[in-house]
Formats: C-alpha cells, structure tokens, sequence
C-alpha cells in the first residue's frame, strides 16, 4: 500500500506520467545501454528494442501498476507481477539490477517531465517503483529457491541430443552436459536459450517447451526473420552445446479434473503440445478440446502430433481452422477461428496462445459465449503489450 502523502501524488500525476510513459521509457533504454552497453548486448532482446515492444511494455506495466495501487491498494496485480517474475527468473535478473534500473528509470522522468518532477513527485514515484521492484524480487527469490538455484545463477550448459526439422519449424531435443537430471517443469511452461551470435552478443529467447521426451528437454521453434532464430535454425547441430535457463512461467495446465480448452495460432501451438502431451502420458480422462488456427496445412507446426495425442486421449476433440487451405477443406473450418462453432462445456478452464490479435479475438469470443475471465489463461510470446484486461 502507498503512503496517503504518496497516493495523493500519485493520482495527481498519473495522467501526466502515463501520457509521456513511452518517451520516458524510450529515454530510459538510451541512458541505460549508454551506461551498461552489456545489457543490450547479452540480456535485452535487441529485435524487441529496435521495434520498440520493450518499451511499450515496460511503459505498460508501470502505469498499469500504478493504477492498481491506486484502484486496489491491498491486493496488488498478481497476475502481472507473477507473469514479469517468471520472465525476470528464466533470464537471471538478480537483485542489484533494480537499483540500476531505478537511477536510469527516474533520470529519464526527470528529462522528459523537466520542472514538474519535483522532490515530491519524485518521491512519490519511486514509492510506487520499490513497491513494484520489492514484489518482484521476493517473487523471484522464491522462484531460485523452488528451482534449488542461486540468485542469478540460472544458466546450465545443455548438449543437443536431437533435432527435428519439420518445414519452418524445427525441434530441439537437449540434455546437461554434467549428466544431472533434466529439472522439473510443468506443461505449459518455457526455457530461456542464450544464443552466441558472430558479433560477439550472446542473445537470449524464450521457447516454449512442446513435450516430454523423458530424459531430455525438448522445444521448437519457427524460423522467422531474426537473428537468434536464424542461427537456430542454420547453424546449431546435433552435439552442440546451449545455454539454457530453468523451465519458467505462470502459464501452465491446472491439476484439476474439469474440462480444457485449448486455443492457439501459429507456433503458439507449442505450450498446447505440451499439455496435450501431460494429459495423455496420464492417461487423463478430462474432457480436453484442442483449437488451432494456421495459414495452410503446411505452415502447421506439430500437426502430427496433434493428430496422435489426440486419438489418446479418451475424451478429446480437435478443431482446426486454416484460412487458405491446400485441397480439400471443410467451409466451415476455413478462415478465422469461430469459437462459437466449437461445443464449450460449463466449467471450462482456457488456454490461449498465438499473436496478439488472435489472443484478443479469441478470449472477446469466450467471454462472449460465458466463459469469466478467471478462467482464461493466456501466453504471448515476446512483451506483453496486453495485460490481458477487458
């Protein structure tokens, strides 16, 4: 809860700094890479700088964080706070990050804002900055631990025990280089990889994970116009060594007995793949409907394994939808997902992933068909530009 002296500062200037939160960020991002030209290098997604998504959502979730303070000063926003620790863990953002964000962060208000960042306002702010900053790192603390790893230390040496090429997509199969067992994850969740580049920047991304393979971890990718991607694709063979996060993300399948939706586009169906694959390798006898989403039968990633784990299941259905179909295809499944098309039993928990309109599209449709808003799950790949808000 902010300080009464800070809320009222606060609510005063939440319009102003809200109306000027992309400058701000887009000033921060110069100051700190001018300062910590590693971070851009070897942490900070350079395709997501250069398009501007980072600070977008950074702007985001400051404001957005601001606003619950003021609008529910006991009950933070779990939701958001969970999804950002998650990401903060897998990379390795330790402790001491937070206070050189921090000097850059309110550096960068004070430039755009000028005399309007008074001693108050600024002490206001950084309020509500430590406020968000305590409930992350306590978060990600308590990640490490789950994890058994120290702060920070998240980066295990992996060797690529397999590699499957499947058209754009390509899955990678690994396992630690020392012989430890692979760590636990859930279905759902994702690793991040640190990729060397030829300039010398040690990139990192985040895959969801799409199966269990038993000893190894497994996750695909698409190949896409990017340089991490690329050098994936083109570049990392079959006895080749990665730098590989602990599985990570909030995003993952309930153990409850109720009914599950599972709706995605494009490689969004990778996350689905993996709980589509927990629920079979369990035997489950939940009733699970998949829907998936794709330009043509040829740009669908996994679709075989759709396919098989599917016929698994003992109570399972899938609807796929393609918006220019190759030969011979059902009308009513071609073009953009119609969930009201799909039988959506009461009691539905949801899952969502793909780009971002089609999460917008989708989760408008169930929330139109009845389905509350607590029971749907989303996942985005790269910033989240959304927060998932009606």
């Amino acid at each position: 809860m902010l300080s009464e002296k800070s809320a009222e500062t606060v609510r005063a200037t939440l319009p102003a700094v809200s109306g000027s939160i992309g400058e701000i960020a887009s000033v921060f991002y110069e100051k700190l890479f001018t300062a910590h030209p590693e971070l851009l290098r070897d942490l900070f997604n350079r395709g997501n700088q250069a398009n501007g998504a980072q600070q977008q959502a950074l702007a985001g979730s400051i404001a957005a964080f601001a606003s619950a303070l003021l609008e529910h000063p006991d009950t933070p926003p779990e939701t958001m706070l969970s999804r950002i620790a998650h990401k903060h863990a897998s990379l390795g953002i330790t402790c001491d990050q937070y206070s050189i964000v921090q000097a850059h962060l309110f550096a960068a208000i004070g430039e755009v804002l000028g005399s309007a960042v008074t001693d108050e306002v600024a002490a206001a702010w950084s309020e509500v900055y430590w406020r968000m900053a305590d409930a992350l790192m306590a978060k990600e603390a308590r990640l490490h631990a789950e994890a058994g790893i120290a702060d920070g230390d998240v980066w295990r040496d992996y060797r690529v025990v397999g590699r499957l090429p499947d058209g754009d997509v390509v899955t990678f199969q690994v396992r630690p280089v020392d012989g430890s067992p692979i760590p636990a994850s859930r279905p759902g969740q994702y690793v991040s990889v640190q990729v060397p580049l030829p300039d010398g920047a040690r990139q990192i991304r985040q895959y969801s994970l799409s199966g269990d393979p038993g000893d190894a971890l497994q996750f695909t990718l698409k190949k896409v116009d990017g340089e991490v991607s690329t050098q994936l694709h083109e570049h990392v063979a079959e006895g080749d060594v990665l730098r590989i996060g602990p599985p990570s993300g909030d995003v993952t399948l309930d153990d409850g007995d109720g009914p599950v939706l599972l709706v995605s586009a494009g490689i969004g169906c990778t996350p689905m793949i993996s709980m589509l694959s927990h629920l079979a390798a369990t035997d489950s006898p939940r009733q699970v409907i998949a829907v998936h989403a794709d330009r043509t039968q040829r740009t669908h990633a996994l679709r075989a394994d759709l396919d098989q784990l599917v016929a698994k299941l003992p109570d399972a259905t899938a609807h796929v939808w393609y918006e220019a179909p190759e030969g011979r295809w059902p009308a009513d499944r071609t073009g953009l997902v119609d969930l009201s098309a799909v039988d959506i039993p009461e009691g539905v928990t949801a899952y969502l992933c793909g780009p971002l309109p089609f999460l917008r599209s989708a989760r408008a449709q169930l929330r139109a068909l009845g389905v509350p808003a607590a029971d749907i799950h989303y996942e985005v790949f790269g910033p989240d530009l959304w927060l998932g808000r009606d």
